[in-house]
């Protein structure tokens, strides 16, 4: 920062003045940084320690720190200065030396005072964050009347949110406002209930904080979070609102039957779905197609469900439904018999109460079993016959069933169900999804969140679930929606990197139009006008610097995390002449996983080779390849990047980081030929947070194997 005024404070507690000289990295940072104050404490997270550092901003003007002591994702309320009044960069002494390498050794000395001099380079090339000022509405949009919307738009508007609920249909309740019963959720378990829509819909209807929109849809949503244009649609009228947040719940519909063959479905008239089987059973009634109450009905679960020629998931109420179902036929014909097949049958929880409830009505017959076939019975008066296999006692079974029920299995609903959002972005009119059609962006620890900042999912078009578990989703996912209003207002970031006020800064005036960083975005951020220039929308930004990762002219950057510091950090690394036999390493590490596990690692005082260097990352999205052949070219041996894992178990907080950055590195195959160096050097390991034992091992692993390479060709130049 221009007119920096730095202050250096290093720490010597929690084992950090037992492990290296502290006195001498005051000195080397004397020398190095040349910090208007520099000084040593004990307990620097402590009272006193703190005031020590106020007292030297108000007497020193110091507008710069650079804290030398433990990581910087512990004590953040300790050190919380105002970054749009103090530059503060953290350097790790306690987890990546302290606790992690062998005190009072050569080595560890030289890795503190590398450290020490990157977190002061960074420090230098910070600037003070400009909050982003932009006019912005609390107003929150609901899609969906079902249960989930409901209660999303209740509580939101309980907590003081002005709410406007859209419904499809001219009702509100949704799915389970139309069945007659549901499953038991109140103790003793073991009777069908009332659904509590009817209850919900009144209050959502009188509260004065929610204004319903019925037989109404979402015809377009353009914008950006707290400024965010949607275009109802009625039959009599178009209106555009403007909103801070969308929750959406636009349920579920069921597996088309026709597409499953053997099942039977189309057959005849009398094989149903369990939501044609309830219709008949909200009016209290139980037929044939002729008109006849049937003797024998045959429950045919799994329907479509935990199929990967259909559905490959379970659809988590099925096997309920059916027992619920299964009980009302013998309350309305006790001589009806009823068969459930099943594969597994799911009643988690307390509803286990209920599964017993119904195993012991004598009229109904429950087996596992694979279904074979169903078709017309020999003499057709009687009906159908269902053919199944794998039963318990291992035989193949055929049952005369004069109706057979479907138990078909949950998908989310589509553009033609009234979820479609008809999103102005460049990426898509729809919100992206990642498996099976649910707009689910699989942040392993936020659930409600997609891949369109301020848009949230809950019930089942995230994922098929119960009523109670969709009110809870419901509930959460107002919270979220209240946060991304409440922090938008704000001019800081959503998920993850919640509360951060830094922007992305473009300098356009070398911009290529090459498209990179529109088309890489996870999140839709950037859009560009007809020449293909970006055009930043700031409040969809999660501030993972995928973009600047993404830009080979370099243009993009923010305030406090920048291509040219990273860059200019890592140079400060001391390399070791060739004939020193001492190896340096570079670990460019992910903040969200890779860094929280290597700080796990340390507290479990796991040792790491200390030829390594730490470098922490946004997102290794984030990662710009001129990081990797500056190194290189430095005379650094080696390369290792340690990001959240992508592919079929992604858990990568940005989405699409750590792939990437895999692809990045598959172009730097060139480059690393033109340098001449071995293409080894450079790798890239996934890891999770749970993987904290497995740092160690990969990162000595892969030191213990740049030592048997030849030392880099360009150390000395």
């Amino acid at each position: 920062m221009e007119n920096a005024k730095l202050g250096l404070y290093l720490c010597s507690g929690c084992g950090i003045g037992d492990a290296v000289d502290v006195p001498k990295l005051a000195a080397t940072a004397e020398k190095y940084g040349k910090p208007a104050v520099c000084r040593t404490h004990a307990c620097l997270c402590s009272a006193e320690g703190v005031k020590t550092i106020r007292e030297d901003q108000a007497r020193e003007g110091l507008n710069t720190l650079c804290l030398a002591a433990c990581s910087p994702r512990v004590m953040t309320e300790v050190f919380d200065f105002d970054p749009r009044e103090t530059v503060v960069d953290r350097v790790n002494l306690r987890e990546h030396v302290a606790w992690c390498s062998k005190p009072k050794d050569e080595d560890t000395q030289a890795l503190a005072e590398d450290y020490l001099r990157m977190g002061l380079t960074r420090a230098k090339r910070m600037e003070l964050l400009k909050r982003y000022e932009s006019e912005t509405v609390k107003t929150i949009l609901v899609v969906g009347g079902g249960i989930a919307g409901m209660t999303a738009a209740l509580e939101a508007a309980l907590a003081g949110y002005e709410i406007i609920l859209c419904e499809k249909s001219d009702r509100l309740g949704g799915f389970l406002g139309k069945l007659s019963s549901r499953f038991p959720h109140t103790a003793p378990f073991e009777e069908p209930e009332p659904p509590p829509t009817a209850a919900l819909a009144d209050a959502v209807l009188s509260h004065p904080r929610i204004a319903v929109r019925l037989s109404t849809t979402v015809e377009s949503t353009a914008g950006q979070p707290g400024q965010l244009d949607v275009t109802l649609k009625s039959a009599a009228t178009s209106e555009t609102i403007r909103v801070g947040a969308v929750v959406m719940a636009t349920g579920f519909k069921l597996y088309d039957p026709k597409k499953l063959g053997r099942w039977g479905y189309g057959l005849s008239p009398n094989v149903l779905t369990c939501e044609e089987l309830e219709h008949q059973l909200a009016a209290n009634v139980l037929r044939r197609s002729d008109g006849r109450t049937p003797r024998s009905v045959a429950f045919l679960l799994c329907a479509g469900s935990r199929d990967p020629e259909h559905l490959p998931y379970c659809s988590a109420v099925c096997c309920r439904v059916a027992l619920k179902q299964a009980l009302q036929i013998r309350r309305l014909s006790p001589e009806t018999k009823v068969y459930i097949f099943y594969k597994d049958l799911r009643s988690p929880g307390r509803h286990e109460d209920f599964y017993r409830h119904v195993q012991a009505d004598p009229g109904i017959f429950l087996t596992k079993a694979e279904l074979r076939e169903v078709r017309p019975a020999k003499d057709r008066a009687r009906g159908l016959e269902v053919e199944v296999s794998g039963t318990a006692l291992g035989e193949r079974l055929v049952v005369e069933a004069e109706l057979v029920v479907l138990a078909t299995g949950m998908q989310p609903a589509t553009e033609g169900d009234a979820s479609h959002l008809g999103l102005k972005y460049r990426q898509g009119p729809d919100l992206p999804t990642i498996e099976h059609g649910f707009p689910d962006s699989k942040f392993v620890c936020f659930p409600y969140e997609t891949r369109r900042t301020a848009f949230y999912t809950a019930g089942c078009v995230r994922e098929p679930m119960d009523s109670d578990r969709a009110v809870e989703d419901a509930t959460g996912a107002a919270m979220k929606a209240i946060q991304a209003v409440e922090l938008t207002g704000q001019g800081r970031a959503l998920h993850p990197r919640t509360g951060d006020l830094s922007f992305p800064d473009f300098f356009l005036q070398r911009c290529t139009q090459c498209k990179r960083c529109t088309e890489e975005c996870p999140f839709g951020a950037i859009d560009e006008d007809e020449k293909g220039t970006p055009k930043p929308n700031p409040n969809r930004c999660r501030r993972c610097g995928v973009c600047m990762g993404a830009c080979p002219e370099r243009i993009i950057s923010f305030a406090n995390y920048s291509v040219p510091m990273i860059g200019a950090a890592l140079k400060e690394i001391e390399v070791p002449d060739a004939e020193d036999e001492k190896p340096r390493i570079v670990v460019l590490a992910c903040e969200n996983d890779a860094l929280p596990a290597l700080d796990i690692a340390a507290m479990n005082r796991m040792q790491l080779d200390a030829t390594v260097r730490f470098q922490s990352v946004r997102c290794l999205g984030s990662l710009n390849i001129v990081w990797i052949a500056d190194c290189l070219s430095k005379g650094i041996d080696a390369v290792l990047l340690l990001g959240c894992k992508f592919g079929d178990d992604l858990q990568c907080h940005f989405i699409k980081g750590s792939e990437l950055a895999s692809k990045r590195l598959e172009n730097l195959q060139e480059t690393l030929g033109r340098l001449m160096l071995d293409a080894n050097r450079i790798r890239l390991e996934q890891v999770s947070i749970m993987d904290f034992h497995r740092i160690p091992e990969i990162v000595n692993a892969f030191a213990a194997e740049v030592r048997e390479m030849e030392p880099n060709p360009y150390k000395g130049f």
